[in-house]
């Protein structure tokens, strides 16, 4: 009896059909429902992280590394044409403000200006001895006139010929080596004249300065505004004959400095392009520019 009743039970009976798989959003969802919002929170982030590398994993027949070739590859096509191009725009700067190394500082300068002080003390003295050939021609005329003694008059006329004679070059250069307030004003327009001459040469047919702020980029002391005056003359081609005065010079000469140090830096990098050319063997940026004709 027993027998029989064990083999009863262990008759297996139909049962009901499978749970099908739970998708992975309602996983996280049944999880957020089913615990705590810590756990639910957690089983969230591990679906995205799940999402988000199915999305980034490589696509069928797709090589892993073949994106990463490919911008190498574009990188050294393009490295090439930018360094060609960087070294002509170099090229370009040093040809056209290559003229500033003909600069004459000495010229420009003027050391030899006669300052303001000694002209001032050459005026008193040509003053002094026009007032003493005045007083001396005065007394010798009015002796003619009988209103002095004739030995007076004769005192004066003799005097009135020594004073002239001190007033000649010559003469004057016997007793003393002060120039002449005329010879500081001929000094003074002989080295305007230099100057401007030099400055002429240098702007060329051309201009010059106006050619070399594009080397501003290597000296930003070149877009200072108190040369924007002498740019404009620059390009229109009439700073020479604009250069009236001592300060118009010293102005130019600034400028010319500024950009004398702008062509040393542009010149550095320049060579040192071409050397990074020559290290990646790049032919076509190492290739020598034209004559100039």
């Amino acid at each position: 009896m027993a027998q029989n009743q064990t083999s009863a039970e262990a008759v297996l009976r139909p049962g009901r059909a499978a749970d099908p798989v739970p998708s992975p959003v309602n996983t996280v969802k049944s999880a957020g429902q089913g615990s705590s919002p810590v756990q639910a929170a957690q089983h969230e982030g591990q679906a995205d992280a799940g999402n988000h590398a199915a999305e980034n994993s490589p696509a069928e027949g797709e090589q892993p590394g073949q994106e990463q070739n490919s911008s190498i590859d574009n990188h050294e096509e393009n490295g090439p044409a930018q360094a060609q191009s960087r070294q002509r725009k170099l090229r370009l700067m040093l040809r056209q403000c290559d003229r500033v190394l003909l600069m004459d500082f000495d010229l420009l300068a003027m050391t030899d200006w006669p300052d303001n002080y000694s002209v001032a003390a050459a005026r008193r003295r040509r003053d002094l001895w026009l007032f003493s050939a005045l007083v001396a021609a005065t007394i010798f005329l009015s002796g003619l006139t009988g209103f002095v003694p004739a030995w007076i008059a004769g005192g004066g006329f003799g005097a009135f010929v020594i004073i002239l004679l001190l007033g000649v070059p010559v003469v004057r250069g016997i007793y003393s080596a002060t120039p002449s307030y005329l010879d500081l004003l001929i000094k003074r327009q002989r080295m305007m004249r230099d100057a401007r001459k030099h400055a002429d040469h240098l702007e060329g047919s051309d201009g010059l300065i106006w050619q070399c702020a594009r080397m501003a980029e290597f000296n930003p002391a070149l877009k200072n505004t108190r040369f924007s005056s002498l740019l404009g003359l620059s390009e229109q081609k009439s700073l020479p004959r604009a250069l009236s005065r001592r300060e118009h010079i010293r102005l130019y000469l600034i400028y010319l400095l500024e950009a004398e140090k702008a062509y040393g830096r542009v010149q550095a990098a320049f060579f040192e392009g071409h050397q990074a050319a020559i290290d990646q063997g790049w032919q076509t940026v190492v290739a020598e520019p034209e004559d100039r004709t």
